[in-house]
């Protein structure tokens, strides 16, 4: 029995989006200079350079193993019972996320190919719009290994696992709202807000599933 149970529906807009990107790369590879930029920093200045192969290709390739690590990792996961409980949002999230991978591919290729694009601007916002939706959807996400707030609390109670993905969601989207403005902070201070930012997401949702158990732990709630 497949844990996510893919459709036509589920999977044309990720297809696409996959098949778009292919495509594309063959065109930006005939078309991109030998060297084509590939990093850039906090002011939009490209600081790392590689080959037309490269920057062609390797996207596109790890856009199609994130698809098919999306399709094939829920069958080895040991909760996969429980991705018919959220398989809709499953679905909507991985969409989401090949989305936003294929939109950063275009904007650094049609860099390489002499676009005057802003990335330095485009993407903070996409990674923020990212964050809010992903912190949407966040609170229906069942126990799993795969996808969600993974700690060891949260695995290991269901009550952890719920009240931490609530909080989570609203972390993410706070954080995404975050991201989003900051293109137009100093630049001085973009890095140390891009820091704050993850240093929340990361430690402030691990601190909470944390500070959960240890309560429970005190009243004597958890085995």
């Amino acid at each position: 029995m497949n844990p996510i149970k893919p459709t036509i529906k589920t999977e044309l807009v990720s297809l696409i989006l996959l098949a778009i990107a292919c495509s594309a790369s063959f065109y930006f590879y005939n078309n991109f200079p030998e060297q084509v930029p590939v990093h850039w920093n906090f002011k939009g200045v490209a600081d790392n350079y590689a080959t037309k192969f490269t920057g062609a290709f390797l996207f596109p390739i790890i856009i199609i193993f994130m698809y098919l690590m999306f399709l094939f990792v829920p069958f080895i996961d040991p909760k996969k019972d429980r991705y018919q409980e959220f398989g809709k949002i499953y679905h909507i999230l991985k969409t989401v996320l090949i989305a936003f991978m294929v939109s950063i591919y275009f904007i650094s290729s049609l860099i390489g190919l002499g676009y005057d694009i802003a990335i330095g601007l485009w993407t903070p916002v996409l990674v923020g719009l990212l964050f809010i939706l992903i912190g949407k959807y966040l609170s229906k996400i069942k126990p799993n290994w795969f996808m969600g707030i993974r700690t060891p609390w949260t695995l290991s109670s269901e009550e952890n696992w719920i009240k931490t993905h609530i909080f989570g969601g609203k972390v993410f989207m706070i954080g995404g709202l975050i991201m989003i403005l900051i293109p137009f902070v100093p630049t001085e201070y973009q890095a140390w807000l891009l820091g704050l930012t993850i240093f929340i997401l990361v430690f402030g949702t691990t601190g909470y599933s944390l500070m959960l158990y240890l309560k429970n732990k005190e009243n004597g709630n958890n085995k």
